[in-house]
């Protein structure tokens, strides 16, 4: 009986293990975002405005988020998906830096 218990956690932990993998192999903690919407030159410049409204949309500095994020989206053409974070999604986005090395893009 004890070596079928055992067997049953074992069986348990391993499934659990299995789960995490699949989710982390998504990427994002299992939010899969599809590259032909977010990833780079997903966007045409005409989309710019659209895309940096949602994204701003939830800021108190409405203002300087929608300029800094049109900058961004009309060189890089990707805005990432949300409202905050999964910068990873668009590389230049990500990686473009103002002078002092902070990040460029909201």
């Amino acid at each position: 009986m004890a070596k079928l218990v055992a067997a049953f956690f074992l069986a348990l932990i391993a499934i659990s293990m299995l789960q995490v993998m699949v989710l982390a192999s998504h990427g994002h903690g299992g939010h899969h975002y599809d590259q032909k919407h977010y990833g780079p030159g997903s966007l045409k410049s005409y989309q710019c405005p659209s895309q940096c409204s949602r994204r701003c949309s939830k800021t108190q500095y409405h203002k300087p988020c929608m300029f800094f994020c049109q900058k961004c989206c009309n060189k890089c053409l990707c805005v990432p998906p949300g409202y905050y974070g999964n910068k990873a999604v668009c590389p230049c986005y990500n990686n473009w830096k103002t002078k002092e090395g902070g990040p460029k893009c909201p």
